[in-house]
């Protein structure tokens, strides 16, 4: 029982209030349902004793869920648990849910359970499906009324026939549970919610049950559910040790598994996606915890995704409102909306609903990371009263998971009543929005994205199309050329224009047109899912002077610009005249053509190129590295020249990849240079292994092997080289201080962390890594031979936190890296500039690339050993000093005859400063010309850095440079100021990392030295 002197005084009036409405039901209008239990059904008296003496306040629940209405055929969560959902010290396994859950299926006619895919570590996800036997028998004639409302063109756009399938359709409300594995209360919410709304009789329930299907995923991340279960077991068998923080939720990422709802590169999220457009659901429920006590974040703030439907988000403000208002008459206090959640980036997995036309939601409820009961002491900013926040938090209180679930399950069963009572209003605007969609390009347009035939990367260009075939859109193709008119860009007035009259003169632009070829990609928007097609292709601007100052997560995405191929946003309805055909299998040609015995790849940045070369091992490769004509083609520099292969192989391997390959009369006579399969090792922390996933994602899709070895395992290793000739250092992310990554976690104290399998923790290994400390990190000795690796010719790639690391550490000489002092890049698309294309690094990229920042650090060079790059912010001002004559004019000294001063030595921002003179005296720190660090890529200037997302600030990166090759010793240390692998969205950059590693042993190709 909860100690009486930890309950606030108002416990005593709310609990009597929750006895009046337990009777006799909340006050509702004279047409509402009383949320009150059917006093002519039983209770389970057992089951509801506990729930009372696991609530550690009275005003921590409600009459919904204060009983458990008894069965005599449906079993309690408790036959699977060995106690009520909510218990102290109970924690299940993801297949203990399923086993539950599949009880009430064989128990009730009510329940129905499906697999709906397997998890990377081979893990099974399910939906369970709750309503009435009725429903459940006709579930596929009402999948066939709501396919056709969410594609409105099959009824011809008929309102009147949308009506009668409104009137007939039973609508969907999907609920999903512990994406966040942390986040542990789901699980059981939702067993007992799903015997709820299968066995309770009281009207309330019963509306919910008959009118509408329920659909359940328990546990969305069910790898990172089992590897939380087997720490919280740990930990209650340790009761006085320190446990392991999780390290490993999924197989690759940890909290970033909700922002994978654009890229669809994980299996939960292509799972729930499948589901959610398979069952033509209205809503996706999303429930998180993280906010004390019941924070409905989908009305959040601003700015709101600027694709959503504005349906939508009055949507988001009626159930929003309703929910807070029904739990706020109950009595739980901490009950509110809005808050300072910005709903702008659609990478979360609710906004899978958003953009297939339904409705996103999403809970943040209050939860412990366990099933302790435990004394919880809240921020000020929690608790303070605002006008969002009424009746907020207490500042001090005993919480217990089974509060948490009374949470959830209030806050849902509550919306699904008000979802079920105005059920034909949502299945309307499921409709309208569908319909909105299809009328888009006349009503707002655009009419269609266009992705030419003639892409110079038809690899990333296929890629980019499967992520929209993934989201239901649809692809169709042109059977013949076609052209297009442009809309014309409207130029600033010019500052020198004497009058209007003036400006009315000046000669307007003229309209202009594209041609496409035939097999031109269009991507209609006049088709149910085009919304997202629209938010994942075109730009997003986020002000500087929004007033939302805090962006939640990324702020600019355009995949177009990230995978680094053509997409053309088209204004012209007459593109939707074009004759084009559906195309259901995007890919991108390949195989071998021509005649001779030496076959060559143009090298346009493919990330295909690293794939063949690692499945061809036997295969002699080698890069040119300069570009050359064969049999009347053209071929970029790093092109691969192929040699002692088998014709039928190459050609089999060409085409499964998509890389068109041209058989060579007689090879190239440009120098060129081995292009081996390099030996690499992915270096990680045991810090966080959040942004690092991504890249081990990336390599796995690629089919390239690699070591995945920790910073411990590092420091054990004596030669380094023996074993690789790469190591790739991924962002850390949190925790990633240069002495944090030395030093790792605290050892001074405290018992050690495992992360091992043992009979007590069965499930943390996986497929990952394991140790038996997770304290320790580099260490010196680490550090040591990781130098030692570089300077005896091996290559160390980091990225944004590392490659501050190697700088800040001692790793390179001459570049340092700054933090920015006013620069705010939220996660956005930049532009860069190509300063040295005979770099390996840079093969097959273009002038001009687009490229992830997430407020990267700001590399600045010197030519002179231990001097910090100066930081410049633009243009240098060279004014002379102040004296005679004009601004042009030299100055004087009296008495004397003039002198004229030498002329200053200049530089380019992202240069080092030319070595002067009086430096080269007995100049032993002056960096020899082959040691200097050599800039692969700089940021755009100022005017040209921002592409997507919010760059404020943006002078203090503008020009500095985003990729550095540092040789060291025999070696090379090479340094990303952008992310280049990131969240599966950003494959424009990956073959960046590619080149590096393909190219290990001749990243001095193509440079050319300072004369000094």
């Amino acid at each position: 029982m909860m100690d009486s002197r930890k309950v606030p005084s108002a416990a005593c009036g709310s609990f009597l209030l929750l006895i009046l409405f337990s009777v006799v039901g909340a006050a509702a209008a004279d047409d509402e349902t009383v949320p009150a239990r059917d006093s002519k059904q039983a209770v389970d008296e057992a089951y509801t004793a506990k729930i009372q003496k696991y609530t550690t306040a009275p005003y921590f629940t409600s009459p919904l869920v204060n009983y458990l209405p008894a069965s005599k055929t449906v079993p309690t969560p408790e036959a699977v648990l060995g106690d009520i959902a909510g218990a102290p010290s109970v924690l299940p396994y993801a297949e203990d849910v399923y086993k539950y859950m599949r009880m009430l299926e064989k128990a009730s006619p009510r329940v129905k359970v499906f697999s709906i895919g397997m998890t990377e570590e081979g893990r099974e996800m399910i939906a369970v499906a709750v309503s009435s036997a009725e429903n459940l028998k006709n579930i596929e004639e009402n999948r066939a009324r709501l396919a056709k409302l969410a594609d409105p063109r099959t009824i011809k756009l008929d309102d009147a026939e949308a009506d009668k399938l409104v009137a007939q359709a039973v609508p969907v409300y999907y609920i999903t549970g512990t994406i966040h594995s942390p986040e542990t209360g789901a699980p059981t919410a939702l067993m007992e919610l799903a015997y709820r709304l299968s066995v309770d009789e009281s009207p309330y329930i019963r509306e919910i049950r008959d009118g509408m299907i329920t659909l359940i995923t328990p546990v969305v991340e069910v790898d990172g559910r089992d590897r939380m279960v087997d720490i919280y077991r740990w930990h209650l068998a340790h009761p006085k040790d320190f446990y392991p923080p999780l390290i490993y939720w999924g197989k690759y990422v940890a909290h970033d598994n909700n922002r994978d709802a654009m890229g669809v590169t994980l299996k939960l999220t292509e799972n729930v996606l499948n589901t959610y457009v398979g069952w033509k659901a209205q809503v996706l429920h999303d429930l998180h915890e993280s906010v004390p006590y019941l924070y409905d974040n989908t009305v959040g703030d601003g700015p709101y995704n600027a694709w959503v439907d504005p349906i939508l988000t009055d949507e988001w403000q009626m159930i929003g409102a309703r929910n807070v208002a029904d739990m706020t008459k109950f009595g739980m206090p901490g009950v509110f909306t809005h808050g300072d959640f910005d709903t702008w980036s659609p990478g979360y997995l609710m906004f899978i609903a958003a953009m297939h036309n339904g409705i996103s939601r999403l809970y943040e409820t209050f939860g412990n990371g366990g099933a302790d009961t435990q004394e919880r002491t809240l921020d000020p900013e929690e608790y303070s009263r605002t006008w969002f926040r009424q009746n907020p938090p207490f500042p001090k209180t005993l919480w217990s998971q089974r509060d948490n679930n009374n949470y959830e399950q209030t806050g849902l069963l509550t919306s699904l009543h008000y979802f079920n009572e105005n059920k034909r209003l949502f299945l309307k605007n499921f409709y309208l929005k569908a319909k909105r969609s299809v009328m888009k390009p006349a009503a707002e347009g655009p009419a269609a994205y266009v992705l030419p035939a003639d892409e110079s990367r038809p690899g990333l260009q296929a890629e980019l199309l499967h992520v929209l075939q993934k989201q239901a859109v649809e692809i169709s193709r042109a059977k013949s050329a076609f052209t297009i008119a442009l809309p014309v860009k409207k130029e600033k007035p010019k500052k020198d224009a004497k009058d209007s009259k003036e400006t009315d003169k000046e000669k307007k632009p003229e309209p202009t047109s594209r041609d496409f070829p035939a097999g031109s990609y269009i991507v209609r928007m006049d088709q149910p899912y085009a919304r997202f097609a629209d938010a994942l292709l075109d730009h997003q601007y986020w002000s500087p002077d929004d007033p939302q100052k805090t962006p939640y997560d990324d702020t600019g995405w355009t995949f177009g610009e990230l995978f680094g191929v053509q997409v053309t946003r088209v204004t012209d309805l007459k593109v939707l005249d074009v004759a084009m055909e559906r195309v259901v299998n995007v890919h991108a040609p390949g195989g071998v053509k021509g005649d001779g015995a030496v076959f060559a790849i143009n090298n346009n940045a493919e990330p295909a190129l690293a794939t063949l070369r690692y499945k061809m091992k036997d295969a002699g490769m080698e890069a040119a590295e300069e570009p050359f004509e064969g049999d009347g083609k053209k071929f970029n520099r790093g092109s691969l020249v192929i040699r002692n292969v088998s014709r039928a192989d190459l050609d089999r391997a060409a085409n499964d990849l998509g890389l068109q390959v041209v058989a060579l009369g007689a090879a190239p006579s440009v120098k060129t240079h081995p292009v081996r399969a390099a030996r690499v090792a992915l270096m990680h922390t045991w810090l966080s292994t959040q942004t690092e996933g991504w890249w081990r994602l990336a390599l796995d899709d690629l089919k390239i092997p690699y070591d995945y070895i920790s910073t411990q395992k590092i420091a054990k290793i004596d030669d380094l080289n023996a074993k690789y000739d790469v190591i790739l250092f991924p962002p850390v992310g949190f925790f990633s201080g240069p002495t944090a990554i030395i030093n790792g976690m605290p050892t001074g104290w405290g018992n050690p962390l495992p992360w091992k399998n043992t009979p007590e923790t069965p499930n943390l290994v996986g497929k990952n890594d394991s140790t038996d400390d997770m304290r320790p990190g580099l260490g010196w000795d680490g550090l040591a031979k990781l130098q030692a690796f570089v300077q005896k010719g091996g290559v160390l790639l980091t990225a944004t936190d590392t490659s501050r690391f190697a700088t800040e550490i001692g790793l390179v000489t001459g570049v340092s890296a700054h933090a920015s002092e006013r620069m705010k890049i939220v996660g956005s698309v930049v532009g860069t500039r190509l300063v040295d294309s005979g770099s390996p690094i840079a093969y097959g990229y273009d002038e001009k690339v687009a490229a992830y920042c997430d407020n990267g650090p700001i590399f600045s060079l010197s030519s002179i050993a231990g001097a910090r790059g100066r930081r410049r912010l633009g243009n240098e001002s060279h004014t002379r000093p102040t004296g005679r004559g004009t601004a042009d004019d030299p100055d004087f000294t009296v008495g004397r005859p003039t002198v004229e001063a030498p002329e200053e030595p200049t530089s380019e921002i992202w240069e080092a400063p030319p070595v002067t003179d009086e430096q080269r005296r007995n100049g032993f720190r002056v960096i020899p010309p082959a040691n200097r660090a050599r800039v692969i890529f700089r940021y755009a200037d100022k005017k040209d850095l921002l592409i997507s997302g919010l760059v404020e600030g943006g002078d203090e990166i503008a020009q500095h440079p985003a990729v550095v090759d540092v040789p060291a010793g025999k070696g090379h240390v090479v340094l990303f100021s952008i992310n280049p692998v990131y969240r599966g969205e950003t494959r424009g950059t990956y073959s960046m990392v590619l080149n590096t590693i393909l190219n290990f042993d001749s990243l001095d190709a193509g440079r050319k030295l300072a004369e000094k």
